[in-house]
């Protein structure tokens, strides 16, 4: 009755189904994982910030930032040159500019300062001038999909869409390091810009999405199993009304 699983069809249906099945755990197990990472790195966020005020680091020891240096507070010292205004950018539910100046560092980079957060039409207040030494949450630099970020197209001399090494290469001529700090103390005239979470850390729609498609997968995996059983089913009949001349 199951000679027809000798077939050359039912070989190619048997090494499908041996390898999807596999195949769909595999996948649904790897989404899984990228939600459980999310999960652990969203926790380590709120773990970081229950704790204490943290010291300020020098800038060069928390480099590169990854997800678990971006929001430490780094220390830097140089002077103050270019300023720049980043517009639309909303704070307290208010839509204002931050006011970026590029701090010249002792080793010779540039290092982007958001000062604080400026309601719209303010003036931004000049930055000191003369040696200084900053304290600041460091930050990834922005890419054109962050929150708030837009286009350079459309806007004035003087300011940037968004806050990253790549926006900054063609309107100054020094090395600009690839993040940036908020100051923990704003000048007057100016509201400090609080830290925010790297990309991939919050616990947002696409976070789910990673667990929704743990469920398909396993899903698929088990509509595989339940195809090959009805084809099983329907094959059996077939051979059986064809033995018993129906």
């Amino acid at each position: 009755m199951y000679q027809f699983l000798r077939t050359p069809r039912w070989w190619g249906i048997n090494v499908f189904v041996l390898l999807a099945i596999p195949f769909c755990v595999f996948m649904g197990m790897w989404q899984l994982g990228r939600f459980e990472d999310k999960v652990a790195s969203h926790q380590q966020a709120e773990q970081r910030a229950d704790r204490p005020a943290p010291r300020a680091e020098p800038l060069d020891s928390l480099l590169p930032v990854d997800t678990e240096t971006s929001g430490r507070i780094a220390r830097a010292s140089g002077r103050y040159e270019q300023q720049f205004l980043v517009p639309d950018r909303e704070l307290d539910g208010r839509t204002g500019a931050y006011v970026l100046t590029l701090l010249k560092t002792d080793g010779g980079r540039a290092l982007p300062v958001v000062r604080g957060w400026l309601p719209a039409g303010a003036k931004a207040p000049a930055p000191p001038s003369g040696e200084v030494t900053v304290d600041g949450a460091l930050q990834v630099s922005e890419s054109p999909g962050s929150k708030g970020v837009r286009t350079a197209g459309g806007l004035p001399e003087g300011q940037l869409g968004m806050i990253s090494a790549a926006a900054l290469v063609n309107v100054v001529t020094d090395d600009v390091y690839d993040a940036w700090i908020t100051l923990t103390d704003s000048p007057a005239g100016l509201t400090p810009v609080p830290a925010t979470a790297p990309e991939g850390t919050s616990l947002d729609l696409k976070a789910f999405q990673n667990l929704g498609y743990t469920a398909e997968w396993f899903v698929f995996a088990g509509f595989v199993v339940f195809m090959w059983f009805r084809l099983l089913r329907r094959e059996r009949e077939a051979s059986r009304d064809a033995a018993l001349g129906l």
